[in-house]
């Protein structure tokens, strides 16, 4: 320790500015030897914080959905009065939030989507694979707006309509809880709807190894039969690989099933590849039924899965992939 009567750049040689702090800072509170206690939380600093940044990056999805909200707010006090009364009021601020999510996207995960061709004109029922986060459901949403013009629904999970602030943002998207009735209505309407059987279930359970988990849920065949509608099968690649979950601990797996709530932690947020794949549409049939329906279309998803994902998935890789500059085929 410096004695009190000198200064930082006494004596022959100065001393450097993070010494000169510590003896300042151990002026101040009196502690002895406190550049051992500062190299101590240094240490733990150094140590700890992979840990704090693989959970504090999903936060950024947060920070864009209530960015999200906030943009629409603001949209809706500015047009209100001049056209309140028009059917377009909501076209530019989905313009807008589709150029910033897409924008995510195309910078953190170099998002690609393929096989946009296999979408049809008409109305149709898109299934995916349910990563953690539904963020490469909404990158495709945004990317289908941008190119197409074309606006695709989507069935979310009733806690969703839960979430603080949401409303706004939920109502402008058309998105729906999921009754059968709302759904065949939608889709004879002539509008495109998504959907992951899978649902929170498969978000936070399912694993690097992509096991589909759809249990005996089969109503959303039944729904494209009676919308008479094809299905189109849907998935991205690294999906989890971007967010994980701790689904692998039973309690939480207990904990879910009991309160039907998404209690298992998430991290990551990484930025790797992310390559959305459209399959070939399954057509309706007059005569098949809903269990028959359901198994082509898990077999078709499957397909995609087994095709486009390397097994089991890999961060590190899915990161390198993130960098290469030759796109992937279709």
């Amino acid at each position: 320790m410096i004695g009190g009567n000198e200064s930082c750049t006494a004596g022959p040689i100065p001393m450097s500015y993070l010494t000169c702090l510590t003896y300042i800072l151990g002026e101040w509170t009196g502690v002895e030897h406190i550049e051992d206690y500062l190299s101590y939380a240094v240490y733990l600093l150094w140590l700890l914080f992979p840990l704090a940044v693989v959970l504090l990056l999903p936060g950024v999805l947060i920070i864009l959905f209530y960015t999200s909200i906030l943009l629409l707010h603001i949209y809706k006090r500015k047009n209100e009065l001049k056209e309140a009364y028009s059917n377009d009021f909501w076209d530019g601020a989905k313009q807008m939030l589709a150029t910033l999510w897409d924008g995510h996207g195309r910078i953190w995960h170099g998002y690609e989507l393929h096989g946009v061709k296999n979408i049809p004109e008409g109305p149709g029922l898109i299934v995916f694979y349910h990563g953690a986060t539904p963020t490469d459901c909404i990158y495709f949403i945004a990317r289908l707006l941008i190119q197409r013009k074309r606006q695709c629904h989507v069935v979310a999970d009733h806690f969703v309509f839960r979430l603080p602030g949401f409303k706004i943002l939920l109502d402008v998207h058309g998105v729906m809880h999921g009754p059968k009735e709302e759904c065949v209505s939608a889709l004879k309407k002539g509008c495109l709807l998504a959907i992951a059987p899978g649902g929170v279930r498969e978000a936070l359970f399912s694993d690097e190894m992509y096991t589909i988990i759809w249990g005996n849920r089969k109503g959303f065949a039944q729904v494209a039969i009676d919308a008479k509608v094809p299905i189109i099968p849907m998935f991205t690649q690294n999906v989890r690989e971007g967010v994980r979950t701790l689904g692998g601990i039973k309690i939480l797996r207990s904990l879910y099933e009991r309160i039907r709530l998404p209690v298992v932690p998430v991290y990551g947020g990484f930025p790797v590849k992310l390559r959305t794949f459209i399959g070939e549409p399954i057509p309706y049939e007059p005569n098949v039924t809903a269990e028959e329906l359901t198994a082509k279309t898990k077999a078709a998803l499957q397909a995609l899965i087994e095709k486009h994902q390397k097994i089991p998935g890999n961060i590190f890789r899915a990161l390198m992939e993130r960098f290469q500059t030759q796109k992937k085929e279709d």
